[in-house]
């Protein structure tokens, strides 16, 4: 299914910068596309108003952070990813569904690189547009800091900790997911075209965003930017309850569900989908996937009939870490050791060492994909 064509009122207007404490301002305007290299750790482009906060050496220490932290990863994991992708997700869909992702585009871009269009879905608030040039000059290390500290463990072990990051975006200048999603979109080497705010009502009908207290079912983002070779893509971050309860009240399954078949992406989703309060999300992903690639955390996999599902294992079940240790699945096991599941050399979700992480590629077989059109 074609994007839809949207009209959704843009956020613009980034203007003021204070020179120094208490210093006079001036009118000036930084892209989205800038503010984004700039909160990376990659230098904007010439002439942009951020370019004189690149001098500063505290900014200079968290570029060389930043890409020293890019690089492990890199090395360690999504290189890996991008072969392991190439190899087996063949078919990609148009658009890539990812719940519970919190800002993880990173991971969504390494393994579905091709997808035009992303709808993610957190508990975290998409905050405002971030806006460099209104902070004082000597807030901007703060915000630095809280951004860099919301990504480590991420970077470090493939998953966000929902807690620590929301303390760590609470306490800065620049609050919510979208500073975040930003550093990904520059670090993954994407350029952005363009920023707005996205409400929805309860039909899942876009709405304009007139403030955080503007009544609306859900709150979120959509960045429209481009690949190095041009073609556009568009990503959709939505603060949403995915409770059966959240769902009723929020619309935004039933605004995904205008995308149609598309594939779907799960992983570190504290086994949500296994119990009944989850099941119209975890419902929707069934329905609506031509392609679900998960961790053991996502639909459990009672509920993929092999009748329906070609199911391909890769990489090593173990017991769940000691916290979710009752959501074990024996068949789970069965499977891996009568597939004998090949290896992958990267980790991914919460057992994300080398040698301990899993994942199952399921493909929805042809003839049931006929019987639903």
């Amino acid at each position: 299914m074609k994007k839809l064509g949207l009209v959704i009122a843009c956020v613009a207007g980034l203007i003021g910068f204070a020179i120094g404490a208490g210093g006079a301002a001036f009118a000036a305007s930084a892209s989205a596309n800038d503010t984004a290299r700039f909160l990376a750790g990659l230098p904007p482009s010439a002439g942009s108003p951020l370019v004189p906060l690149t001098l500063d050496k505290a900014w200079q220490h968290y570029a060389a952070a930043m890409d020293k932290a890019f690089a492990e990863n890199d090395s360690r994991q999504l290189s890996r990813i991008r072969v392991w992708s190439a190899a087996h997700l063949t078919a990609p869909r148009e658009t890539l569904y990812y719940m519970f992702s919190g800002p993880d585009f990173l991971y969504a871009n390494a393994f579905f690189p091709r997808a035009t269009t992303y709808v993610l879905a957190g508990l975290e608030p998409p905050g405002a547009v971030p806006d460099l040039l209104a902070l004082r000059r000597g807030a901007v290390p703060a915000a630095l800091a809280s951004v860099r500290n919301a990504m480590r463990t991420l970077l470090s072990a493939s998953f966000f900790v929902t807690a620590e990051m929301n303390n760590d975006l609470h306490a800065s200048p620049l609050r919510g997911t979208l500073p975040v999603l930003y550093v990904f979109l520059a670090r993954s080497g994407k350029t952005i075209r363009d920023v707005s705010l996205v409400n929805l009502d309860a039909r899942g009908e876009p709405i304009a965003d007139t403030g955080p207290k503007a009544k609306a079912a859900s709150r979120g983002a959509r960045i429209v930017f481009a690949r190095a070779d041009g073609l556009e893509q568009t990503l959709y971050y939505f603060s949403t309850d995915l409770t059966n309860s959240g769902i009723k009240r929020s619309g935004f399954l039933t605004f995904a569900g205008r995308f149609g078949d598309g594939d779907s992406f799960v992983k570190s989703a504290s086994y949500l989908m296994h119990g009944g309060e989850f099941s119209q999300v975890r419902d929707f992903l069934l329905r609506n996937s031509a392609t679900l690639l998960q961790d053991d955390t996502g639909v459990p996999l009672r509920l993929l009939d092999a009748a329906k599902w070609e199911l391909s294992p890769f990489g090593r079940y173990l017991t769940p870490i000691p916290v979710f240790e009752g959501v074990y699945q024996a068949k789970m096991h069965d499977l891996f050791r009568r597939n004998a599941a090949k290896a992958i050399d990267f980790g991914v979700g919460y057992r994300w060492r080398p040698g301990e992480s899993n994942l199952l590629l399921a493909t929805r077989r042809r003839l049931d994909t006929a019987s639903r059109n």
